[in-house]
């Protein structure tokens, strides 16, 4: 199953303390708005996610669509069809993209330790 680019969301308590913090290990920031409260860190093929006060807990991202540097896929699996790969294989989900629409959406679920993963489709 093709899940596309992903990346570590973090919920952090200061969003500058931890983008210095990630600075020092080599990260860059690659988007987002600091004054926001949130931005993504690169370093190399490995990407964070920095969110002050926007997320209640950390989430592992996949981005189907996308590959690894958020540029577009030529092809890749609909969220939609993944939400039913998901279902098939028995995985309850807490969010669920509604399958009557297309483009952007997203499918919430987690795995068997509580960690919460997001299935994001940008496009």
């Amino acid at each position: 199953m093709d899940l596309g680019g992903f990346s570590v969301s973090l919920n952090v308590k200061d969003i500058r303390a931890s983008k210095a913090f990630y600075e020092k290990l080599g990260f860059t920031q690659y988007a987002g708005q600091l004054e926001h409260n949130w931005v993504i860190m690169k370093n190399g093929a490995h990407n964070i996610g920095l969110y002050q006060g926007i997320i209640k807990e950390n989430v592992l991202t996949f981005n189907p669509g996308w590959d690894q540097e958020a540029r577009n896929l030529g092809s890749f699996t609909d969220v939609r069809d993944l939400q039913e790969r998901l279902k098939s294989a028995g995985i309850v989900l807490e969010h669920e993209v509604d399958p009557n629409t297309n483009g952007p959406g997203h499918v919430i679920f987690r795995d068997p330790d509580g960690n919460v993963i997001m299935l994001d489709q940008h496009r």
